[in-house]
């Protein structure tokens, strides 16, 4: 498979519309999109390991969370670790593409999974960043052929309420119209005023499958010009963000829950900070770094925030409004979205390319 058809696969994982453009570099980073890929290897970060274990391996495409370049370089040197990396994947001919904050707020990016291996209950996001926006498209079509626009429609993206799909209101009417010199009309005459009895059909669709309905609906329709309108919507749609808010089948101590953690994502070990025999219950998670959304925790009345890189001052900010915090660790918390990835990529790529997780620490560290 080439690689800019991978990439597709990916960002249907991790949409770019969900990148934070104004301080992250996510997307391509490095190689050609042409590239034949049968090697690809998904990890959380483009270090001197996972490069050498890269070329070790005859890896062909690297999948990283973090960017490899989060800001601008000024030179490549060979007596640097990153001109050597630089100098390393180019001559090898290996593309790196990052998913950071779009996997961050991802339907089902590292939040999501990390709150099913957590096992919270009605999840919701913690903090939004994006809202999709929603349209209204309204077509007018002949009663006779209602119907199979109707369901192309629906088919095609249209229609979507929650959990409800082929949600559309119709109204009868006359449409009016005549058919000029050159014209080829389903019905009527040139130079003749027709009048049909109609269907004015209306729905709602997002912006990601606008395009598409409007292709499927004009596909079916009988008209060689067909009228329809679009309005965009103050409503909201589907709200991405960081974070996940959920709650627990059973209570727990503080304690308790630090030690579930730290199986769970088997950490080599945990901080935590509040009361021990404190009850916890409602919870709110974010994977990574997640010090910034501490205020969001206390406002969504969460018992526990767990998270990673927790300093000093953001635990006494979290316990000032009564909120504790189990933190994890960055690595712990990321790297159980390398699998749900991986499996992905395997369900979607031509069987002759091979998908390797690097599930090991791609920056070395400790606790002793």
């Amino acid at each position: 498979m080439l690689a800019r058809d991978i990439i597709k696969i990916i960002d249907s994982i991790a949409p770019p519309k969900l990148i934070e453009k104004s301080w992250d570099n996510s997307g391509l980073q490095i190689g050609d999109l042409e590239r034949d890929i049968k090697k690809i290897l998904v990890t959380l970060d483009v270090s001197p390991i996972t490069v050498k274990y890269s070329l070790d391996n005859n890896i062909d495409m690297i999948i990283s969370h973090h960017p490899f370049f989060f800001t601008p370089i000024k030179s490549i040197l060979q007596d640097s670790a990153k001109g050597r990396m630089i100098t390393d994947l180019i001559k090898n001919d290996i593309i790196v593409y990052s998913i950071h904050t779009n996997l961050d707020s991802a339907e089902n990016g590292i939040n999501e999974v990390l709150g099913k291996h957590l096992k919270l209950l009605n999840t919701e996001v913690l903090t939004r960043s994006y809202s999709e926006k929603l349209y209204k498209i309204a077509v007018y079509v002949p009663i006779s052929h209602s119907d199979s626009v109707r369901e192309a429609m629906a088919n095609s993206g249209g229609g979507f309420i929650g959990n409800y799909s082929h949600c559309t209101f119709n109204t009868k009417g006359t449409g009016t119209f005549k058919p000029r010199e050159g014209t080829n009309p389903f019905i009527g005459e040139a130079n003749k005023i027709e009048y049909v009895e109609e269907v004015k059909i209306e729905t709602i669709v997002d912006e990601r499958n606008l395009n598409n309905v409007i292709c499927s609906m004009t596909k079916v329709h009988p008209y060689e010009e067909v009228a329809y309108d679009v309005y965009k919507l103050h409503n909201e749609g589907k709200e991405y963000g960081y974070g996940r808010v959920g709650e627990l089948e059973k209570e727990k101590t503080l304690y308790d829950m630090a030690l579930f953690v730290k199986e769970v994502l088997g950490c080599d070990s945990v901080k935590l900070y509040g009361n021990p025999k404190s009850k916890i219950k409602k919870v709110a998670i974010c994977g990574g770094s997640g010090s910034a959304f501490i205020k969001d925790v206390y406002l969504k009345k969460a018992d526990v925030y767990i998270t990673g890189d927790i300093k000093y001052h953001d635990a006494q900010l979290a316990l000032e409004t009564g909120v504790s915090i189990i933190d994890a660790g960055h690595f712990y918390t990321e790297k159980i979205v390398l699998p749900y990835i991986k499996e992905f990529l395997e369900e979607a790529v031509s069987d002759d390319v091979k998908v390797i997780s690097y599930n090991d620490k791609s920056i070395p560290f400790m606790t002793i």
